[in-house]
């Protein structure tokens, strides 16, 4: 989510805000009235990054891109309603069957609103009002107030600690020292401040305070606690464990083509302790602010295994044979994540923001597991998972929630 010099990694991490499309809104519409709506709200990776991108591809954009120039305006299919925001069309939110959502996600939002250093507005899950400008707490307020929304889907707290940050210090750490004398990131002190008893304790009282701001939009807004769900959902391993890595340490093939530029021992620190203090912080958040029954969680965090940055068993798309995303082999055969992307291998219609997210396939995969959260109006938390290869009916993968 920011910036490297030259030769470096710019690695973002954003989180994106949402879009959305529906009827006319009937009168009588508000809590408990009217069509169903289920609405997403947090980060970068609920708002649809990189949603764009079916794979990658080093050779041809136009093989991986199933989304097209508009994929990220959710204005009309015109723009976007907050620049930069990047709700997709292919955000997981939008699960159809005559149930009405709305993106309010925006990537790299923080559980506090801010603006960021290249002036990029990002709403946090807050009541922040400045102008037309406002936090997503209190877009969701406004929006409750006349529309009937039955489930909350939350992302958040991965900014907080800093995911970007830490990325980008790994593919520095990875670009700038031979494999003779590697120079890991997990260790670096900047790094490791983040998951200090003390931090994670700080950001798990954060994250609490952004959920409980979400069940203080709905009372807002003339809402009881019966009357509607929050779904918060973890975050998505993206990339292997060393041992899982289809590059060789050697060289510098692993960022340069596969753009994943993590040392061995670095991927599986980022598993092991990063992914895992971050999804703890979540979990225990929606446990402490889930005192009247109605915080769910899902749970992503090995929802792309197999199918991730880098990964054996999975390649780039000029390496699968099939020659694009179209293809109905294409799903199995091609990573759910977006590349790393530098400010010296940035190109084409990429975003260096779009790194290291879930891609088309990985937003319909948890779109798939969303589906099966709402559960027919009751919505339910659970283990999201690949559940065999190909798509459904709805043209997703194969997922199940349990």
């Amino acid at each position: 989510m920011r910036k490297l010099g030259a030769f470096m990694a710019l690695v973002t991490v954003a989180v994106a805000l949402p879009v959305v499309g529906a009827a006319e809104v009937a009168q009588a519409d508000g809590p408990g009235v009217g069509t169903p709506w289920v609405v997403s709200l947090g980060d970068s990776y609920i708002s649809g990054e990189a949603g764009r991108w079916a794979g990658n591809s080093n050779n041809s954009s136009s093989s991986v891109d199933a989304g097209g120039s508009a994929a990220y305006y959710d204005n009309g299919g015109v723009s976007e309603t907050i620049n930069r925001c990047h709700r997709s069309t292919a955000a997981e939110i939008h699960i159809g069957g005559g149930i009405n959502s709305l993106n309010l996600a925006c990537s790299g939002a923080k559980v506090n609103t801010f603006t960021s250093s290249d002036g990029y507005f990002k709403p946090g899950i807050d009541f922040y009002q400045s102008g037309s400008n406002k936090g997503q707490a209190r877009m969701l307020q406004e929006f409750a107030g006349t529309h009937n929304v039955k489930m909350i889907m939350l992302s958040i707290g991965g900014n907080d600690f800093n995911f970007a940050d830490i990325v980008q210090a790994c593919v520095v750490d990875f670009l700038t020292s031979p494999s003779w004398w590697k120079n890991y990131c997990y260790d670096d002190s900047s790094v490791k401040a983040n998951f200090t008893t003390t931090n994670v304790s700080a950001k798990t009282a954060l994250i609490t305070t952004a959920v409980n701001n979400v069940k203080t939009a709905m009372a807002n807004a003339g809402y009881s606690t019966s009357q509607y769900t929050i779904v918060m959902q973890t975050y998505p391993s993206p990339i292997p464990n060393g041992s899982g890595f289809r590059y060789s340490e050697s060289g510098y093939t692993r960022q340069s083509t596969g753009g994943c530029g993590f040392w061995n021992k670095d991927a599986d620190w980022a598993n092991n302790t990063a992914m895992v203090k971050i999804n703890g912080a979540v979990v225990s958040a929606a446990t402490a602010a889930n005192t009247a029954g109605n915080v769910k969680v899902m749970r992503l965090d090995g929802a792309f295994n197999g199918r991730r940055l880098c990964e054996s068993g999975v390649n780039l798309m000029e390496n699968t044979g099939y020659g694009n995303w179209t293809n109905a082999n294409a799903v199995n055969a091609t990573e759910w994540v977006a590349q790393i992307r530098t400010v010296s291998t940035i190109f084409g219609p990429y975003y260096v923001q779009e790194s290291i997210h879930p891609n088309w396939w990985g937003e319909k995969a948890i779109r798939n597991c969303v589906r099966q959260a709402w559960n027919g109006g009751s919505p339910k938390g659970g283990t999201c998972s690949r559940s065999g290869n190909g798509l459904n009916a709805n043209g997703e993968p194969n997922m199940a929630l349990t």
